[in-house]
């Protein structure tokens, strides 16, 4: 499952145990990104509030699918296998659309995203994603600028940048600690959005 040492669920005592608990799903299921940081749960804990804050908060106004699939196209872009799946399965979850989430995927797998199904706001919302995942150092003012021209305000600007950001992380996480799927259960997310301190997941 990973290149370090995790505890498992059945292991975990202490604060490990107060935060599995936290962030657990059905049948006390911890996702393997969670397990990562069981060695130093202050790290699990301040991976769970950034995530929980930047993509699963009420205070968002873009539509929670939109921002998973930005998760689903910054993962694509740094080869997170992991994130790809338990994301894509999360936004399929949500845009509730068979054709609409495979087309979706295609689009993403081939980089294509003129061909995705998307309007010119989004498409132009993945293009500035795509540059700050490859390549921040070339984004400049007019990128933002881009961005309010086809109708995003400046707070959902930031929600955008965030989240890409964040996936950056969890994609790091997850690479650089050999992050696998491999007894997870697929596209759990903590879907009480309502409260950002319930992190459990469903």
């Amino acid at each position: 499952m990973a290149w370090i040492k995790t505890v498992p669920y059945e292991e975990a005592k202490g604060k490990l145990k107060m935060l599995y608990d936290r962030v657990k799903g059905p049948d006390n299921n911890v996702d393997n990104i969670m397990m990562m940081h069981s060695l130093r749960p202050h790290s699990m804990e301040g991976h769970m509030a950034i995530y929980k804050y930047v993509l699963h908060h009420s205070g968002n106004t873009i539509p929670k699918w939109f921002l998973e699939c930005l998760g689903v196209w910054v993962s694509s872009l740094n080869e997170c296998n992991y994130c790809v799946e338990h994301h894509f399965a999360g936004m399929k979850r949500l845009v509730q659309d068979d054709a609409k989430s495979a087309a979706l995927r295609v689009a993403i797998e081939t980089g294509n995203i003129d061909a995705a199904p998307l309007d010119e706001a989004q498409r132009q919302a993945m293009r500035y994603v795509r540059t700050l995942t490859r390549d921040p150092a070339a984004l400049q003012e007019v990128d933002v600028e881009e961005l309010r021209a086809v109708g995003w305000d400046d707070g959902e600007i930031l929600e955008i940048n965030q989240v890409s950001a964040y996936f950056g992380y969890a994609n790091r996480t997850v690479l650089g600690l050999g992050c696998s799927t491999k007894g997870d259960t697929i596209g759990l997310s903590p879907n009480n959005n309502a409260d950002p301190d319930d992190w459990n997941h469903s």
